[in-house]
């Protein structure tokens, strides 16, 4: 990644201006009707340039994502703000006729990150057995937390690092594999959302009930839109949305130290982090909310809303990819992007076999691979009224991650063994 004291513009303010500078230039050319950005959108997503502009400006040393607070701002206020928005507005009945095929194929992209690291450790040993030593160290300790941070998060990414003991070094390149290959995931996911219907149709999959929830809510939003939105209106929404997001931090910052000190087995689960509590107390709220007289806010552009906040954390999370850090370590990356393929196998073969949509595969494989902080953008990527279909499914990953990944981890082990 890039050292923090080597970006051309380290000042957030204008960090600020040129992400939402390329946003605006991104949705005005896409609605435009010329036809030179007609036929290039058709080609290239929208969301895909939202994610990989920023990218680029980091990759080449304009910004740096490394040495900026930006994603922290947004993940940590404008996520839990969005998920309000978004969830508040939502046909939770609906949302439930989706069936066990998320969860279904949820566990197969667990499943398939678990055999993954094994599997393709075994086949890069039998062909180059130094490549499973870094340095003195041996590799598989550092791809154990990569096993953690693809099934659950970041908890449980630390946990496999305290439990397996790979050295800072070692992490911090693990760090990079993890961070660069889940990411280029992410885009290709974003860029498959728009491409949704052909692949549903290789997948030979039944839609149905998604397309029914999406068609029963834009119609809400269509019978709808000429109630005004103002000034009046939209303050009522971000009162709602940052007033929720306060509370949240607020009972997150005192119920995560309480289970550190008094259960800290509880770490396991993610119990000990703020985070994961910020993300569970705001969507909880905002789903209450869908069955309250606030859902007809919904009316006035809550999604709206909440999807613009959502684009500027796509932009800040492509502003901390480096694609030059594949040529640091390529034969660890190479690994990471094994893997990461036997994953996506596992997905679609299990995605075929019950004929599950596109969309079960995209955020099943997001909330195992990116987390809460993710999920949700490839859900509403989709469609905006499925996002809370990500948060709930990478809230799962919270608590199965570190199981998973310990499993993992000791399978690698056993690997790397082999070969000694």
């Amino acid at each position: 990644m890039n050292e923090t004291n080597t970006a051309l513009i380290t000042n957030d303010a204008v960090v600020l201006g040129i992400l939402m500078a390329i946003l605006a230039f991104i949705f005005y050319t896409s609605g435009s009707k010329i036809s030179f950005w007609n036929k290039f959108y058709r080609i290239i997503p929208s969301i895909l340039l939202c994610y990989f502009i920023p990218a680029l400006f980091n990759t080449f040393g304009i910004i740096s994502g490394e040495a900026s607070g930006l994603y922290t701002v947004a993940s940590r206020y404008f996520l839990p703000a969005s998920l309000v928005l978004l969830t508040m507005s939502v046909d939770i009945p609906s949302l439930r006729k989706l069936g066990g095929k998320s969860l279904i194929m949820f566990f197969a992209g667990t499943l398939g990150v678990m055999l993954g690291g094994p599997l393709v450790l075994a086949l890069v040993g039998s062909i180059s057995p130094d490549t499973l030593m870094y340095g003195d160290e041996e590799v598989w300790r550092g791809l154990s937390t990569i096993g953690g941070s693809w099934i659950g998060g970041g908890a449980n990414q630390a946990a496999m690092l305290e439990v397996f003991g790979a050295s800072k070094p070692l992490f911090g390149q693990m760090i990079a594999v993890d961070v660069l290959v889940a990411n280029i995931w992410m885009g290709i996911l974003l860029y498959g959302s728009q491409r949704r219907e052909k692949i549903n149709r290789w997948l030979n999959a039944d839609n149905s009930a998604i397309k029914e929830l999406e068609q029963k809510m834009e119609t809400l939003e269509l019978n709808s839109i000429q109630q005004k939105r103002g000034t009046r209106e939209w303050m009522i929404l971000g009162g709602i949305a940052f007033g929720i997001t306060g509370f949240a931090h607020f009972f997150a910052d005192i119920i995560a130290p309480w289970f550190a000190a008094n259960v800290p087995g509880s770490e396991k689960y993610s119990l000990t982090s703020s985070f994961f509590w910020l993300v569970v107390i705001a969507t909880t709220l905002g789903v209450i909310l869908s069955f309250t007289r606030v859902r007809k806010l919904e009316a006035i552009g809550a999604s709206d809303m909440g999807s613009v906040f959502l684009y500027f954390l796509v932009a800040t999370i492509g502003m901390n990819m480096d694609l030059k850090a594949i040529f640091n370590n390529p034969i660890l990356f190479l690994i990471g992007g094994l893997w990461i393929t036997f994953h996506i196998i596992i997905m679609l073969v299990v995605a075929k076999i019950i004929r599950a949509p596109f969309f079960f595969v995209a955020v099943g494989s997001q909330a195992n691979i990116g987390g809460a902080a993710s999920a949700p953008i490839v859900a509403a990527a989709f469609n905006k009224y499925l996002a809370p279909v990500g948060v709930l499914l990478a809230v799962l990953g919270y608590a199965v991650g570190t199981y998973g990944a310990y499993l993992c981890g000791l399978a690698m082990q056993w690997v790397s063994d082999m070969f000694k």
